[in-house]
């Protein structure tokens, strides 16, 4: 039962990441794009860190003779949050601008967030179910990728014409859809064993698509030497902060 309480606890963090945009309200333009880019930047090292450190290595550990099924997974992971991008145009346009068409943005923006949220439930609920400490650690990287992420779409919605208030209140309401996709994954895991096998792998591919898809080019627009020293930086410090939890709860 405790397990659930877990999730059930991470999720609702996460949800109420959405509201982050509020703290933001006074930051000036130039001081967001510093904020943003920084957190861009660390998100992508959790995300790999997270997918090298503590995901594959829990698969590969888990895996049946042969471990086939962990690199299809995988895969899956992969094209599954490629394929998500194309058909919804999701979009992780961690900069307040977007290319979008202004009177399209915002219901694609919401539409996508809500898919998003209901696969961040799924991949919380799936870690915890195999490890508390994988959960934890999944969750962070979830966090530090929902930051950055809640930021864009508080801005982007902004800029569609909804008032503050009302960007603030329709982002919590789809990032609740992490609840329904934490409950469908403790729903699933508890009738199919090989569920939380096949949940970590495709997880870390997941993960790996999105830092090296959309965070690592997005980074890579920056020319600027010194700051592109910093963006290495908080990757590594990212990257960090899962190797220190991976030796934490090995020790």
């Amino acid at each position: 039962m405790h397990i659930y309480i877990y999730i059930l606890a991470s999720v609702l963090v996460v949800s109420l990441i959405s509201v982050i945009g509020v703290v933001f309200l006074s930051f000036s333009e130039k001081v967001m794009d510093r904020i943003t880019m920084f957190l861009v930047s660390l998100s992508a090292g959790t995300l790999i860190g997270d997918s090298f450190l503590h995901l594959l290595p829990e698969a590969v550990e888990d895996a049946l003779p042969g471990g086939g099924a962990v690199w299809l997974s995988l895969i899956a992971g992969i094209l599954a949050f490629f394929v998500l991008e194309k058909v919804i145009h999701w979009r992780h346009c961690h900069i307040h601008t977007c290319d979008s068409h202004p009177h399209h943005i915002g219901k694609m923006n919401l539409i996508g967030d809500c898919l998003h949220n209901f696969f961040d439930g799924i991949i919380i609920a799936g870690s915890f179910l195999v490890s508390v400490p994988l959960g934890l650690a999944t969750t962070i990287a979830v966090i530090a990728h929902e930051i950055p992420q809640e930021i864009a779409d508080f801005g982007v919605l902004v800029y569609d014409g909804y008032s503050k208030r009302k960007a603030i209140a329709m982002n919590f309401l789809t990032a609740l859809t992490a609840v329904f996709g934490a409950i469908v994954a403790i729903i699933i895991g508890a009738r199919l064993e090989a569920f939380s096998a096949l949940i970590i792998p495709f997880t870390a591919g997941g993960f790996i698509y999105i830092a090296t898809a959309d965070l690592i080019p997005e980074l890579k627009k920056e020319t600027r030497l010194h700051k592109t020293v910093h963006q290495l930086i908080a990757i590594v410090l990212g990257i960090g902060i899962m190797l220190a939890l991976k030796l934490a709860f090995e020790a």
